[in-house]
């Protein structure tokens, strides 16, 4: 089954996976390679009602049947920063009730992680996985919200079509986390 209406927009049961495959479908049609990108997530209805502005020129004014989360995109994360660095220098004001964050990696099947050679330093390691013959690149966008939940879309470059997205709260926990702590302190 899609999870892509046919007029467009995705379809999902909860608010967070609808803005996880909104986002994946943003980040798709800018095409593969591109840098990380990191999104705010906010009440649609509440932006509505305190920011009509800035709701206006984000095309939400009077639209009913907007979705009640809203990715908004923010500034370029800066270039050679490891992601995880960055991410803890990160606070959110109080109107953002979540945030998102896409990127694309390689990634090697279970079956392939017995022959990963020990004592490779994390540049020799990503040497050995761009040539791994069975490495497959993946553009993951992962959410969580202020109260916890979580939500992941994973799309293989391979299969890159809307209804080879695979969704889930726990498929990449490690940025889930990354991305939880933002809120914290």
């Amino acid at each position: 089954m899609s999870n892509v209406s046919p007029s467009g927009p995705p379809m999902a049961a909860s608010p967070l996976t609808r803005a996880v495959l909104e986002i994946d479908e943003y980040a798709s049609g800018l095409g593969w390679d591109q840098p990380a990108r990191l999104f705010a997530l906010v009440d649609t209805a509440l932006m509505r009602a305190q920011e009509p502005e800035l709701a206006a020129q984000l095309g939400l004014d009077g639209d009913e049947a907007a979705a009640p989360l809203t990715p908004i995109e923010q500034d370029e994360l800066p270039a050679g920063a490891p992601l995880d660095e960055f991410l803890a220098t990160i606070a959110w004001p109080d109107a953002v009730v979540g945030c998102a964050l896409t990127v694309e990696r390689l990634m090697l099947p279970p079956s392939a992680e017995g022959s990963v050679p020990d004592a490779l330093d994390e540049a020799a390691l990503a040497r050995w996985v761009a040539e791994h013959p069975e490495r497959r690149e993946v553009r993951m966008t992962v959410a969580v919200l202020r109260d916890g939940a979580r939500e992941s879309a994973l799309r293989l470059r391979e299969k890159d079509s809307p209804t080879e997205v695979l969704t889930g709260t726990d498929l990449v926990p490690n940025l889930a986390d990354a991305l939880a702590a933002t809120f914290e302190g």
